[in-house]
Formats: C-alpha cells, sequence, structure tokens
C-alpha cells in the first residue's frame, strides 16, 4: 500500500459494547497488524445526551479482555494526535464548519422545532418524503433564503442555529467500498444533514471525517450500518478539498440473528440463553444487567476465534485459530457482504477447544478459587488441582464449570445417579466391590493400570460383564454416571478416598 495503514474503532459512550462492536474492532485491528499499521481508539462522544456513566470504561475494558490492543488512543496512550475523546476536541471543529459555509457547502439554519414538524406535516399531507433537502430548504429560515444582514442579526442576538451540509440536488455518489465494490447513491434520496450546533458540538458526520483527516486514517472499516452515510462523508472530503487523502471505505456485514431474520440483539440473547456482550453490564440508569462472554466462562480467545469466522472466511476448511494465524491469513477481500448467522452451538464448541487446549496451570487458579470459596483449599496440593484440571478439561464448554463438573475429586459425593443405581445394582454387586477393595489394598504399585487390573480381574471372578458395571462403579466412585477415565480418576484420589466411597456405596445401597 502507498501509505500507511491507519485505522480506527470509534464507539458512542451510549452503553455497553455490542459483540459486533467488537467484531469491528477486531477487523481493524487485524487489518493493522497485517499491513504494519496503526489501530487507534477514538471516543465518539459528540452527542452528549445519549452518553452513560462507565460506558467507555467498559470498552477500554472489553478491549483489553479480547487481547484487541489499540498502540494510541483513550485508555492506551496518547499519540501524536491526542485527544482521542471527542467532546475533548470541541474547539476545533467551528472552523471547519466555518470553511464550508464561506465555501458554499453548507448553510446556518435557525428553523424552530415547530419550523421543522410544519414542514414535515406539509409534506406528508402531499405524499411527499419529508426531508431537509435541495428542494424543501428554500421554504425554511436558513442562511440561502434570509439576507445577509438577517442572518447577522440572527448570530448576533445568539439565536439557535445548525449548519447545515448543503447536498447539491442530484448527483450521484459513487465509491469503491473494499468489501462490496461499486456502490451507488444519488443525492436526491439524502438529506442536509446538521454537521454543527450553536452549541458549539458537532454531529457525527463533522466530527467523524475531520478527525480522520487529522488522524490520517487510511482506511475506515465499520459497520454496515453506516454505508448510508458514506455519500455525504464522501462530499465532506471533496467540499474540503482532501480528496487526495480520503481513506478507503469497507462496511462490514451485519451480525444477525440465529434465525438470520433482523440483527442480534440483547433481546435474542436473552431469549436463547446466550450473552450479546463482551462483559458483565449493570445500566446505571435502569439498573438492568447483562450477562457478558467473560462471565459466563467463555475464553476470550475463544470468542475472538468466533468472531473472525462471523463475515469471513480464510477459503479452506481451518476453523481454529491463532491471534498471529488470523493476522497472516485476514483480508478484506474474504469478508462477506451478506449478514452472519450467530450460532451460540459453535460459539459453546468454539469455547470448548480452546478450554481443551489451557495449559492445567492456566485452569488451576479457576478452580482454586472455587476450593477457596468451600473451604477445602488448604487440603490440596497445587499439583493435585492442576492433575483434576487435566482430566476434567475434556468434559468442559466453560471454565465457570470447573467445579460442578470436578468437585467429587474434593470430596465424597453425598448424592447418586440412582436411576444407574436401579438399573445397574443386583445381588452380585456386592461381592465384587468388596473383593475390588480388599484387592485394591494389597496393590503395591498404585496407578490407573494397577486399579485396572484388580477391576478386570474381580469382573472375572464373578462372572459379570465389564458393561453391565463400569457405569455403576463410576457412580459409586464419583456420583455421577459420566466423566474422564474411570481409572485415572481412582488412581487420582487415592486409595483411602477409593476404600470409604465403596464402603459408602455399600451402606448405601446393599440394604
Amino acid at each position: 500500500m502507498d501509505r500507511r495503514v491507519r485505522v480506527r474503532f470509534a464507539p458512542s459512550p451510549t452503553g455497553p459494547l455490542h459483540i459486533g462492536g467488537v467484531r469491528t474492532a477486531l477487523y481493524n485491528y487485524l487489518f493493522a497488524r497485517k499491513h504494519g499499521g496503526d489501530f487507534l481508539l477514538r471516543i465518539e462522544d459528540t452527542d452528549q445526551t445519549r452518553f452513560v456513566p462507565g460506558a467507555e470504561e467498559y470498552i477500554i475494558e472489553a478491549l483489553k479482555w479480547a487481547g484487541i490492543e489499540p498502540v494510541e488512543g483513550i485508555g492506551f496512550g496518547d499519540g501524536p494526535h491526542a485527544p482521542y475523546r471527542q467532546s475533548e476536541r470541541k474547539p476545533m471543529y467551528k472552523q471547519y464548519a466555518m470553511q464550508l459555509i464561506e465555501a458554499g457547502h453548507a448553510y446556518y439554519a435557525f428553523d424552530t422545532a415547530e419550523d421543522l414538524e410544519g414542514m414535515r406535516e406539509r409534506l406528508k399531507a402531499s405524499n411527499v418524503d419529508a426531508k431537509y433537502d435541495a428542494i424543501t430548504r428554500s421554504t425554511m429560515k436558513n442562511s440561502l433564503t434570509l439576507s445577509e444582514d438577517e442572518v447577522g442579526k440572527r448570530l448576533e442576538n445568539g439565536d439557535p442555529y445548525v449548519v447545515r451540509f448543503k447536498l447539491p440536488r442530484k448527483e450521484e455518489v459513487k465509491f469503491h467500498d473494499e468489501i462490496r465494490g461499486w456502490v451507488s447513491f444519488n443525492t436526491a434520496q439524502l438529506d442536509d444533514k446538521v454537521l454543527y450546533k450553536s452549541d458549539g458540538m458537532p454531529t457525527y458526520h463533522l466530527a467523524n471525517v475531520v478527525d480522520d483527516y487529522l488522524m490520517h486514517i487510511s482506511h475506515v472499516i465499520r459497520g454496515e450500518e453506516w454505508l448510508p452515510s458514506a455519500p455525504l462523508h464522501i462530499l465532506l472530503y471533496r467540499a474540503f478539498g482532501w480528496e487526495d487523502v480520503m481513506p478507503k471505505f469497507a462496511h462490514l456485514p451485519l451480525l444477525l440473528k440465529p434465525d438470520g431474520n433482523g440483527k442480534l440483539s440483547k433481546r435474542d440473547g436473552d431469549r436463547l440463553g446466550f450473552p450479546v456482550f463482551p462483559l458483565n453490564w449493570l445500566d446505571p440508569n435502569s439498573g438492568e444487567k447483562s450477562s457478558g462472554y467473560r462471565e459466563a466462562g467463555y475464553l476470550p480467545e475463544a470468542v475472538v476465534n468466533l468472531l473472525a469466522m462471523l463475515g469471513w472466511n480464510p477459503g479452506n476448511n481451518q476453523e481454529l485459530f491463532t491471534i498471529e494465524e488470523l493476522t497472516e491469513a485476514f483480508s478484506l477481500e474474504r469478508v462477506s457482504k451478506s449478514g452472519a448467522k450467530f450460532d451460540q452451538n459453535k460459539a459453546k464448541w468454539y469455547n470448548q477447544q480452546y478450554v481443551r487446549k489451557l495449559d492445567n496451570k492456566a485452569l488451576a487458579p479457576i478452580l482454586t478459587t472455587a476450593l477457596i470459596n468451600e473451604g477445602l483449599a488448604s487440603h490440596f496440593t497445587a499439583e493435585y488441582v492442576e492433575a483434576v484440571c487435566g482430566l476434567v478439561k475434556e468434559k468442559m464448554s466453560f471454565t465457570n464449570e470447573i467445579w460442578d463438573i470436578s468437585k467429587y475429586f474434593f470430596q465424597d459425593p453425598s448424592a447418586y445417579d440412582l436411576g444407574v443405581i436401579e438399573k445397574r445394582w443386583n445381588e452380585k454387586i456386592p461381592a465384587l466391590l468388596h473383593e475390588i477393595k480388599s484387592e485394591i489394598e494389597t496393590v503395591e504399585e498404585y496407578n490407573a493400570a494397577a486399579i485396572e487390573g484388580v477391576y478386570n480381574q474381580a469382573l472375572n471372578n464373578h462372572g459379570i460383564a465389564g458393561k453391565d458395571f463400569l457405569q455403576l462403579f463410576r457412580v459409586c466412585l464419583t456420583g455421577i454416571a459420566g466423566g474422564p477415565p474411570l481409572f485415572e480418576i481412582a488412581n487420582l484420589i487415592g486409595k483411602a478416598a477409593m476404600r470409604r466411597r465403596i464402603e459408602h456405596a455399600l451402606q448405601e445401597f446393599s440394604k
């Protein structure tokens, strides 16, 4: 590429970061890394009426959790283009709004709310699309219809105003989208958007374009919902005379509901039982709680891998990628134009794969925390805890399941799968269990192979098929019908626990 790649993720602090926003940040991050460029975070808080306390901190924490870290921006260190919060850049925007007015590309509009409502009602009555555009602007109170003296008096008196962009009446705006190819809009379909307000705050459109220019952004990679705004942004670049440095645009496909019918929302996650936010969120206004991937037991690597594949494909059958592999394989050319359906079962599968790849030492602190909560941590060594992690992680989908599926390694079962007991227990079982318990005591080199040898010999002595007893024996030792290899479990819990659990099963079920 002929200019340094610089991309940005520019969310608004209006609430928790949607998982679709995390995907947008990820694609920007991968693109920057792939091309040796810069990825920055900019907070677009021009609409102060929608500002939500804590949202900015949430965005920063979510990106850090996912490992999608900008090289500059809010929360990640000031670079040469600070500040990165638009409300702190407020003084600079007016000069650009005035520049557009002086060049004839924008105008002052003094219309009141009642004026605008009256215009809309008149147009609706005439079955005309109600918008402030090249036709209707001539009937409104603005610097195109008012005299220069009248405009000056209104400004001098401090009358409220907005600055609107003066769209050409009928012009085809055509641009090449890096994902969608050539896209065309006619300005007759658009309206004269507000760029600047008399309170000194720019709207998204002006601030976005000015900041991208000043921060030398080379590519704007954002969600499909911003595609209708692209022609205005392109016209703004032209109006400023910045066409030579205008970024390339890439509009990402939507994340869709699992049934493909519409954009994925929090309600879909609540209804179907999966989170749509990276972290838990407590709304400071409503007090409503929303669940996050982190607290649900997802690993950030799994979420990143999942999101990368929602709208992009590597061109082969590979599904599991390290971040380095994603960086190497990623390209905008392989991003889909159509929406990507979210599949919660696939999300679970991804997490399973990454949990299984976790080093036992990395998983052990999660289990140790559970042991501390149960008052059991002091009874077991770190080596024992790590060994348990090694056995149970193959059976886990989420890290927060670890205590429930491993508790029998740390305490004798207090409840049993009675369905298995009722189906498998018969008059031969007590003698068989007594023999296993007795023979285990004589084993000198206690390990999984030795335990299995004792088990098989006892089955042979009593004429019982292994398939009829193995699950029952598992329930006697663990209380449940499934789990890791049984003889590995027996080896890890040790002779004393094995003897004690067999004795308890005999007392419970030989009545």
